[in-house]
């Protein structure tokens, strides 16, 4: 078969990691529905969650981490802060900004909703190896 190298699908890298990732994503939006949090609401909430354990994160903060939009991370923010797991304030240094801040509620949310995707993690990936992972990491550019 011309333009391509692969035999089939089964043996192209970019279609299995497609198939992958549709198994992997369709996992985690089961394991967070007892949550009541959508993927990228869990995605962002998590994010605020760790970069907050020293001071409360920029919301630009959060987007750049999570590698959202910034428009669509500040509308998901709202429904997470109307749904009381994030408070959202002007940043004192630059009132444009804003900055977030995990209520006991979120971090309550976001410790267990962490612990079942990081089980989904385990169940549909297994132990990916470091040289997976340091090579996912870096197309991803973390």
């Amino acid at each position: 078969m011309s333009g391509t190298a692969f035999p089939g699908p089964e043996q192209s890298p970019g279609f299995v990691l497609w198939r992958a990732t549709l198994v992997w994503q369709r996992s985690v939006t089961a394991a967070l529905e007892p949550f009541g949090l959508t993927h990228v609401q869990f995605v962002l909430l998590a994010c605020a969650w760790w970069l907050g354990r020293d001071a409360a994160p920029r919301q630009s903060d959060v987007a750049a981490q999570a590698g959202t939009d910034p428009v669509m991370t500040s509308e998901v923010l709202r429904r997470l802060e109307a749904k009381g797991l994030v408070r959202r304030a002007h940043d004192p240094d630059d009132r444009r900004a804003r900055r977030i801040e995990v209520t006991s509620e979120g971090v309550r949310l976001a410790d267990l909703a962490v612990a079942a995707v990081e089980g989904v993690d385990r169940e549909v990936l297994g132990d990916v190896g470091a040289p997976l992972l340091a090579r996912l990491a870096a197309v991803a550019g973390l």
